[in-house]
């Protein structure tokens, strides 16, 4: 049993798969506490692997993505691998980069946190990243760079730190387009469902 927050169906908006139809399995629970977090791991219910896949096959979207709180504390290489052969669709995973994952998930999206959220564990021990994907807090941007998990073909996101007052989320935005202009290394990720009103 695993304990799930919500899966649904939606675009992806951030990232390197931004508009692309997937299918969403949130996660509750998480080893580090960010401000800026917008899952709430109080809520969620229990289901079987069955009825995950049940719920997942509900949807003819290609891209299955893992996320949460921190998916990799709940999943491994028997998870992935059954959700794969049941649904035939691919797996990507949202993670904060500091528990070890599964080698048969197809993409991995590492957003880190260390520096920038509390909590144990924020070192980075993932190994390999398709894509980091940092939010923006006004914190140094060359240490990412240096990743052990960043290789030559991983693509660099940079996305505005959201947060409920208007004013400060609009400066957030500023300071993110700026420091993206000045750093063509990186790519802008505006977190395009926020803007559609979708999930």
């Amino acid at each position: 049993m695993r304990k799930i927050n919500e899966i649904f169906y939606s675009l992806q908006g951030e990232g390197h798969h931004t508009g692309y139809p997937s299918v969403f399995i949130r996660f509750s629970g998480c080893n580090l506490s960010c401000p800026f977090c917008d899952t709430d791991h109080e809520e969620g219910v229990y289901m079987s692997d069955d009825d995950i896949i049940h719920a997942v096959n509900l949807y003819t979207a290609s891209w299955i993505v893992l996320t949460g709180g921190e998916p990799a504390l709940h999943i491994d290489s028997d998870f992935v691998r059954m959700l794969k052969q049941a649904t035939g669709k691919k797996v990507a995973i949202e993670t904060n980069g500091t528990v070890a994952l599964p080698d048969e998930i197809d993409w991995v999206t590492v957003s880190p946190k260390e520096g920038i959220c509390g909590g144990e564990g924020g070192r980075i021990v993932v190994s390999h990243a398709d894509e980091l994907k940092v939010v923006d807090v006004g914190q140094e941007l060359a240490p990412y760079f240096e990743l052990p998990c960043r290789g030559e073909q991983t693509l660099m996101y940079l996305q505005p730190c959201y947060v409920a007052d208007k004013k400060e989320r609009e400066s957030n935005r500023l300071r993110t387009l700026n420091r993206v202009l000045a750093d063509p290394r990186w790519t802008l990720s505006v977190q395009l469902h926020r803007f559609l009103g979708i999930p």
